[in-house]
C-alpha cells in the first residue's frame, strides 16, 4: 500500500532497493512485482518505503497484458530487455575461417554462431550509445553530428547482414532508420 492506497495490477512503483518495477500480481499479504535489475519480488502490502510511478488502482482491473506491456516498455526504456537476434538458418553449425595470404600462416577458425553473437553486441552497444547520446546534455548540433557518426557505423556493418535470420534485425546505415 502507498498512501493507504491499495494499488493494481499495472502499477509502476520504484522501491528502495529494488529500483523500479511493475506489479503483476496481488494477493491477500503482498505484491508480485518484477524488478529490471532483481526480477519477481514479493513485497508485504504493508511495505510504505517505495513510491507509486503510476498508480493504477486495484479495481481497476488490469489485465496481465497491460502490466505485461507496461513492464516491457520499462525495460526497453532502460535498455534491460535483450532481444533474442536469431543467425540465418543456412549458417547453423558453420564455421568462420580465416585465411592469410601467406601460406606459412595458421588459418583461424571460429564457430559462425560465436562471431554473430559478437557481431549482435557491437549493434547492442550502438545502441545503448544513441540512447544515451540522445539523453545527454549535449547540444542538438553535437546529438546530430554523433548521431550521423553512429549511422555511417551502422552502414560500414550492413556486410554482416548476410548472417541475420530475420531484415528486421539488420544493419541500417544513413538514409535507412536504424
Amino acid at each position: 500500500m502507498i498512501e493507504g492506497k491499495l494499488l493494481g495490477v499495472g502499477s509502476r512503483v520504484r522501491h528502495q532497493a529494488f529500483g523500479e518495477g511493475v506489479i503483476i500480481g496481488i494477493d491477500k499479504a503482498a505484491y508480485t512485482v518484477v524488478f529490471m535489475t532483481y526480477g519477481k519480488k514479493l513485497v508485504g502490502m504493508d511495505y510504505e518505503n517505495w513510491q507509486a510511478i503510476e498508480h493504477i488502482p486495484a479495481e481497476a482491473n488490469v489485465s496481465f497484458s497491460d502490466a505485461e506491456k507496461s513492464l516491457v516498455r520499462i525495460l526497453k526504456t532502460y535498455n534491460a530487455l535483450e532481444t533474442t537476434v536469431e543467425l540465418g538458418d543456412k549458417w547453423d553449425n558453420g564455421t568462420l575461417v580465416l585465411k592469410p595470404q601467406d601460406e606459412g600462416l595458421k588459418s583461424k577458425e571460429m564457430p559462425i554462431d560465436t562471431f554473430f553473437h559478437k557481431i549482435v553486441m557491437v549493434r547492442d552497444r550502438l545502441r545503448v550509445m544513441e540512447q544515451r547520446i540522445n539523453s545527454s546534455k549535449l547540444t542538438d548540433e553535437e546529438k546530430v553530428n554523433l548521431q550521423q557518426y553512429i549511422s555511417r557505423i551502422y552502414g560500414s556493418l550492413t556486410s554482416f547482414n548476410v548472417l541475420f535470420k530475420y531484415k528486421e534485425d539488420h544493419f541500417k546505415g544513413e538514409g535507412k532508420s536504424s
